[in-house]
């Protein structure tokens, strides 16, 4: 048994990763400062620490006995970060910073951590590669981006091997559909189930690249076994690859409940991204996997599980899938060799409670 860090593992994407750590039978630190996580979303076998990422004598005695780090804590909220810009840079980078050097001070613990699309800013129509150009738009971003920054240095200069991953549109069970600062999937989910009219501003057709929080508790997984077989410093995209229209994803989830969505239009928003689709043939070549939920598989893990039986789109949509490849085989590591398959980690995740 391993012991790992996730910092942020009371929120949406750390606890998932925390409980498959625990499911595979490794010790879990879970550090949070609880700003937007809840403690009801961990294992009662993991060990909860409540402190601020930034509190460089707090993870130095954390980092302690670690095999490895997974840093998801941030303030990921755009709308936040323009109203406490020096109250989130300090969590967003200054955060990174203080991990990055608490991995220092134990030895070179790997750190697999989370960066985000919002390093690349307006792209254009293009699917979005890891070497182009980086345009953040925001404070969020511009620290996402300096955080990657310092990853590099923690490598090249201190021998701290890290992996970044520039999330895309994540969604999945536990994002709460209460805060302001939430994703359009749970709140359009909550709406739809409530039977409340939904918003989309402008026409509605800006298109994102929706990836279920199960795939990406794979790439986590999986990068850490990448760091743990060849000690380096790269970041990559985590992403499916396919577009999907907000109007489409509002059609779609009335679907999936078996409910007619009530839409209205609102004025488009200044600076809203019309395209934002990402590449995802790095991850797929350095580490083997790929995002392979579809959305409407995703979306069912939203509803409550006797809804889940209603869906005959999803039913007649999985006849029609085309076989995917095996999952990867990987060096012996976090998951005892292979790289955890996605119906393990969906049926999981579907089984998860909702947000709170």
């Amino acid at each position: 048994m391993s012991t790992y860090i996730v910092t942020g593992g009371a929120g949406f994407i750390g606890s998932h990763l925390t409980d498959f750590l625990i499911r595979a039978g490794h010790h879990v630190r879970v550090v949070d400062d609880l700003s937007t996580g809840h403690e009801e979303n961990l294992d009662p076998a993991a060990e909860f620490i409540e402190g601020d990422v930034t509190d460089r004598a707090l993870m130095g005695r954390v980092v302690e006995g670690a095999e490895g780090i997974f840093h998801l804590a941030a303030v990921a909220s755009v709308q936040r970060s323009n109203e406490d810009w020096c109250g989130t840079h300090r969590v967003n980078q200054a955060g990174t910073v203080a991990v990055l050097d608490a991995a220092r001070a134990a030895g070179g613990v790997p750190v697999c951590y989370a960066s985000s699309a919002a390093i690349y800013g307006d792209q254009g129509l293009l699917a979005i590669r890891e070497g182009m150009r980086p345009r953040p738009m925001t404070a969020y971003g511009v620290d996402k981006l300096g955080s990657e920054m310092h990853a590099t240095v923690a490598f090249g200069v201190h021998g701290v091997p890290t992996l970044g991953f520039r999330f895309f549109n994540v969604y999945g069970p536990r994002q709460d559909p209460n805060s302001p600062y939430s994703g359009v999937i749970s709140i359009f989910a909550a709406r739809i189930l409530a039977g409340s009219t939904i918003t989309l501003h402008g026409d509605g057709l800006q298109s994102r690249d929706f990836v279920h929080v199960s795939d990406v508790v794979r790439h986590l997984v999986g990068g850490m076994d990448a760091l743990r077989r060849e000690p380096q410093s790269l970041v990559l995209n985590v992403c499916t690859g396919r577009g999907t229209t907000i109007r489409m994803l509002a059609e779609t989830l009335g679907e999936a409940a078996a409910r007619v969505p009530m839409i209205q239009f609102g004025p488009a928003r200044a600076g809203d991204i019309r395209v934002s689709l990402g590449d995802p043939s790095e991850a797929i070549h350095v580490l083997g996997l790929e995002a392979r939920v579809e959305l409407p598989e995703g979306l069912a893990t939203l509803l409550p599980a006797d809804m889940r039986q209603l869906m005959p789109g999803l039913a007649a949509q999985n006849s029609r899938k085309k076989p995917r490849r095996p999952a990867n085989i990987v060096a012996p590591g976090l998951t005892g060799g292979i790289a955890p398959g996605v119906a393990e980690v969906a049926q999981f995740v579907a089984k998860a409670p909702t947000a709170r």
